[in-house]
């Protein structure tokens, strides 16, 4: 599954350990989250698309760019 979040959080000017403790994680988790070595749950995905103002779907997709 692809993320599009370290673009999203460059766009910011924040680092990791901004985000992570912005959404109550670590840095190490978000770092697993932008390269693709953890795909977080479902209330920290809701919780990294109501940070960056957005939908769950628009922030994470299937390889394929499917949902399925």
């Amino acid at each position: 599954m692809h993320n599009d979040v370290r673009e999203r959080r460059g766009v910011r000017g924040l680092s990791q350990g901004e985000l992570g403790k912005a959404l109550g994680v670590s840095r190490q988790t978000i770092n697993a989250i932008e390269t693709g070595r953890y795909l977080p749950s479902l209330p920290l995905a809701i919780a990294l698309a109501r940070y960056f103002e957005t939908n769950v779907e628009d922030i994470f997709l299937a390889e394929n760019g499917d949902l399925r």
